[in-house]
């Protein structure tokens, strides 16, 4: 591929910042942010994308871990029906790294 579609493509990665209860925990004890990323994002797709993306603010990308989530069924009367299964991705951060997001994206 070449550099501009890799671009592209990470561009894509990342769909939005989880920001709950248990992403905030997360981030104050470990240094880590948690993000929807597309279903078929990498590990390495998704600290590329994090490094571009936030390479204002000299970001760097420690490690990630990424979970597949299952979705939820769910029932509207009499029919059932089932939520889009999602990924997400822990992202750590190397040393004194905090993600703004206002600022983050060019």
């Amino acid at each position: 591929m070449s550099n501009v579609k890799t671009q592209e493509r990470l561009l894509t990665v990342l769909l939005k910042p989880i920001i709950s209860e248990k992403a905030t925990f997360v981030a104050d004890r470990n240094k880590q942010v948690v993000f929807e990323v597309l279903q078929d994002a990498t590990k390495a797709e998704v600290k590329a994308a994090v490094e571009l993306l936030f390479k204002e603010q000299k970001v760097e990308v420690a490690s990630v871990n990424i979970v597949n989530l299952k979705g939820k069924p769910k029932r509207h009367g009499r029919f059932e029906g089932r939520r889009n299964n999602s990924k997400k991705a822990y992202v750590c951060l190397k040393g004194d790294g905090d993600l703004n997001f206002v600022e983050g994206v060019a």
